[in-house]
């Protein structure tokens, strides 16, 4: 039973960093324009970050210290500090987005503007990292995530042509109607959003808080094995939700509304509040996350004591990081900005800095000096240089595409 609730991690892990307010219309609006044909963009970054979060947190679990603070240590603290810097910037305006996208799922339940949610939905954020222990805050995120079960079951529910929804996506192909650029663009939004730098720190630091050593590589494994792939599942749920009931209906996705719509349709109105609650939920564990991250790279970096398995007068420091950085959220999100825009740009952005966060993991898991016998394989170096030159490649063509497209309108 323990080690059933350790894959808690990677449940919260997995629905945090792939759904999140960006996921949720973007996977949608995806299936509402292109069908499933771009369901390998979503796989290709299931892949990517099982193949990396392994990486993570063997290192994690093996050195008994988080990835960051190995990086610095690594590459010299020149190298680490131009990670630092783009992570964390990148970090806390996601923390800003998955705010307000907690504050748009409160809208949908009680029509009260999303605007006056913000303030409130910050408070909480502040509150759980502060006062919940790690492993009930994993475990409550995490399982409360897995309400958004319900855009699979709607899909199921719809009983559609499998024969045609498997075609699509094994077929891929770029509508007449899309030029290349568009179609790509949709695409690297979709892999950024399933490869966000912040959940590699997460998860590395996570295994810290959970005390996880050698002998406990089994759990880690078994995190990435579970946790990532259901998060992908549900991704493609919205995506296959999009492409049954919203393409037909020449419905453009926009807002978060409108990714509810298929659980709606083919659930009823209990349909749509498990999907609010499962919006919800997974927003908030994005939230959480990202805050949390924020504060690990900060306390790693400069070698402070840090966690939740540490009391806050014992790291105030980090604590004091992650009111700053909530509180810097918080902001932003009251000025109006438009959380799911935010956090289109936010995937974009992050995913021109993939190679930051992917190279350096890399290099720490193939240091024999911290890894021993446990440092990267034949098959794990093979497929993890493979995925830093597709990331690179990304990396060169996401803000040339972001232009061209307009942002994906043109």
């Amino acid at each position: 039973m323990k080690r059933a609730f350790e894959i808690a991690l990677g449940i919260l892990t997995a629905i945090g960093g792939f759904v999140d307010i960006g996921e949720l219309v973007t996977a949608s609006a995806a299936g509402s324009r292109f069908n499933m044909t771009l369901a390998w963009a979503t796989v290709l970054a299931l892949v990517g970050i099982m193949i990396f979060a392994e990486m993570a947190g063997r290192v994690a679990v093996v050195s008994e210290r988080p990835v960051f603070d190995l990086v610095r240590e690594r590459l010299g603290p020149r190298v680490a500090l131009v990670d630092l810097i783009a992570s964390f910037v990148i970090t806390l305006v996601t923390i800003a987005a998955e705010i307000g996208g907690v504050a748009l799922a409160l809208q949908l339940a009680s029509d009260v503007n999303y605007l006056l949610w913000v303030p409130i939905v910050g408070l909480l954020v502040w509150l759980i990292v502060w006062r919940l222990g790690f492993q009930i805050l994993e475990n409550g995120l995490g399982l409360a995530g897995l309400s958004l079960i319900v855009v699979v079951i709607a899909v199921m529910a719809l009983h559609p042509d499998w024969g045609s929804l498997v075609h699509q996506t094994a077929h891929p192909h770029i509508p007449a109607d899309v030029s290349v650029a568009v179609y790509f663009y949709f695409a690297i939004t979709l892999f950024g959003a399933g490869m966000m730098p912040y959940e590699i720190f997460f998860f590395s630091s996570g295994a810290i808080e959970d005390g996880w050593k050698r002998e406990d590589l089994v759990v880690v494994r078994a995190n990435v094995l579970i946790g990532f792939p259901l998060g992908a599942l549900l991704t493609l749920g919205l995506m296959a939700g999009a492409s049954l009931v919203l393409a037909p209906r020449n419905i453009t996705v926009n807002q978060l509304f409108q990714s509810a719509l298929p659980s709606s349709f083919a659930l009823g109105r209990v349909g749509l509040a498990v999907a609010i609650v499962g919006f919800v939920a997974c927003t908030l564990g994005a939230a959480v996350e990202t805050a949390l991250s924020c504060g690990y790279m900060i306390g790693q970096y400069f070698g402070w004591l840090w966690g939740k398995m540490v009391r806050p007068r014992d790291d105030a420091r980090f604590h004091v990081v992650l009111l700053l950085c909530i509180l810097a959220a918080t902001l932003i999100g009251v000025t109006g900005v438009d959380p799911v825009k935010l956090t289109e740009y936010v995937v974009v952005f992050s995913a021109a800095a993939l190679p930051l966060t992917y190279f350096p993991v890399l290099v720490v898991a193939n240091d024999p000096e911290y890894m021993g016998d446990k440092r990267n394989g034949i098959l794990a170096n093979t497929l993890g240089f493979a995925f830093l030159v597709l990331v690179t490649v990304i990396s060169v063509a996401t803000i040339p595409l972001m232009i061209i497209t307009k942002g994906g309108g043109g």
